[in-house]
């Protein structure tokens, strides 16, 4: 990971502000648009173009990571749909920022796709018969005289119905121990990969998820991301800096709930007064906010000491830990505003419809949260097994 000499660029109150400003044009339109003509003009707004540039780089320690933070939050705040912001922080820090820092730098020669949304990144690695136990995967890449031959099936991938280019893993080696799997980074019209259609999902519907299969796929040395047996080791990172920093999307569409609720309550009179007059409906609101910058103040705490030079591979307790608390968090702050909007948080089409499925989602992706506390335990020193 490099640690770049530029000096800092805008503090995040001032990157969410100018991307929220952008954002508030757009964010109508993109809620009906589909994926890929939404995900183009997201792109397309200044701030976010910077910040894919600054993943691009693969550099920290010019503010770039608390910038990049700080413009997700603000297009939250504008009102983007959650599915594509949720998107765009995936692909920045659990793809982009990882393998633009690696030693090959592999998506130099796809720079200008990735900059203008033509191309879509997606992160391949969960299967059918599970994705929090990487070495019980079951696609394999087969050494060849020239390369290999990979044959497998990846699901519920983000993106995957629409990906361009795909970071997925296999085994190259039958043994389970921590160098039996590769990285790899292949375009999706290589002969021998499909994807799926869309899955019809409940959570984050802006953002299609699908499968892809891989049938007797030629890869050759310079599609490997690292060395053959380094796999376990890059997943680490992606997964660290996913966790570390994934949950920063929903920092935003939090903000605008507690907008919209602060804007009702106040208005909406129930028994002679305005809703908001009421203590307890009062206090519902301020539990709203304080979850809301609990989960603000570990993000941002955990892009700080990104930017700070702390090595990714030192972070992965602490970032496990942040997933968690975020994802627990998310899950009470959307069971505590629902009941505020009353029947309008359940009509589908309500500008106040409630997240419950989002935010159920959240304990799921990038680790689910039960074997993440059993790797906190065995950090701490417990002797325990997945």
């Amino acid at each position: 990971m490099t640690v770049s000499t530029r000096a800092p660029l805008t503090r995040p109150a001032d990157a969410a502000s100018t991307a929220g400003a952008e954002a508030a044009e757009i964010a109508p339109k993109l809620a009906g648009a589909d994926f890929r003509s939404a995900w183009r003009t997201l792109l397309a707004l200044p701030s976010v173009s910077a910040v894919m540039a600054d993943s691009l780089r693969g550099e920290v320690g010019d503010g770039a990571v608390v910038n990049a933070v700080g413009v997700i939050e603000g297009l939250g705040r504008a009102g983007v749909p959650n599915g594509l912001v949720y998107a765009l922080t995936s692909q920045i820090f659990g793809v982009q920022w990882p393998l633009s820092a690696s030693a090959r730098s592999p998506l130099e020669p796809y720079r200008d796709g990735l900059l203008d949304g033509s191309i879509v990144l997606c992160h391949a690695l969960t299967e059918e018969t599970g994705g929090s136990d990487p070495l019980s995967m079951r696609t394999a890449a087969t050494p060849t005289d020239d390369g290999y031959r990979i044959d497998g099936r990846k699901a519920y991938v983000t993106a995957a119905p629409e990906a361009d280019l795909i970071l997925t893993f296999a085994r190259t080696d039958a043994a389970r121990h921590p160098f039996a799997l590769s990285s790899f980074l292949l375009p999706a019209d290589r002969p021998g990969i499909a994807r799926s259609e869309p899955f019809a999902k409940v959570a984050l519907p802006e953002v299609p998820m699908g499968a892809i299969d891989f049938t007797d796929v030629a890869a050759s040395d310079a599609d490997l991301v690292a060395a053959e047996g380094s796999g376990l080791a890059f997943l680490t990172s992606t997964t660290t800096w996913e966790r570390a920093l994934l949950m920063g999307y929903a920092v935003g569409g939090m903000g605008a709930t507690i907008d919209r609720a602060v804007d009702w309550l106040r208005d909406r009179e129930q028994f002679g007064r305005s809703l908001g007059a009421n203590p307890l409906v009062a206090s519902h609101v301020a539990d709203l906010a304080t979850i809301r910058h609990r989960v603000r103040t570990l993000v941002y705490d955990m892009a700080r000491r990104i930017d700070a030079g702390t090595a990714i591979s030192a972070l992965a307790t602490d970032a496990a830990q942040v997933k968690i608390s975020c994802a627990q968090d998310l899950l009470a702050f959307e069971s505590a505003a629902a009941p505020l909007f009353g029947a309008r948080s359940v009509i589908a089409d309500s500008p106040h419809a409630g997240q419950l499925t989002t935010a159920v989602a959240a304990s799921i992706y990038a680790g689910s949260n039960d074997l993440l506390r059993v790797s906190i335990a065995r950090d701490l020193g417990l002797p325990v097994e997945n």
